[in-house]
């Protein structure tokens, strides 16, 4: 059975960091790409960042770069999103994601697993 399993949201003022971790088991973690998407209340969800098999592709949505780094640590089965200078619009539950395909995909559908997700706000 496959389990993404997010960790490290919480309440943060403006301009702090905070760094997510989602630990995959149930999968041969180092042939999926994994995302971050996030979903704000009344809003779709939408992604965030996007990072390939072996971590050597990366891709991040606008809005977050510059700010969010994703990184992956395949002996660890393990995704990490280091969001630094955060600000309110960034409040929203962050889910974590793995797709099989090869592809570094940026639409939800496309992700065949996903976690429960964490709640990050942001204070201003």
């Amino acid at each position: 059975q496959v389990q993404l399993v997010e960790s490290g949201g919480g309440l943060v003022q403006a301009g702090d960091s905070l760094r997510l971790s989602c630990a995959a088991s149930g999968l041969t973690f180092s042939t999926h790409t994994m995302g971050w998407f996030r979903q704000a209340p009344g809003r779709e969800r939408e992604f965030v960042a996007v990072i390939n098999r072996s971590g050597g592709v990366t891709n991040s949505a606008d809005s977050v770069k510059g700010r969010f780094t994703i990184s992956r640590d395949n002996t660890k089965n393990t995704v990490y999103l280091q969001m630094n200078s955060l600000k309110p619009e960034d409040t929203a539950v962050y889910y974590c994601a793995a797709d099989r395909s090869f592809l570094t995909h940026i639409i939800p559908s496309a992700y065949d697993y996903w976690g429960q997700g964490t709640q990050v706000t942001v204070s201003s």
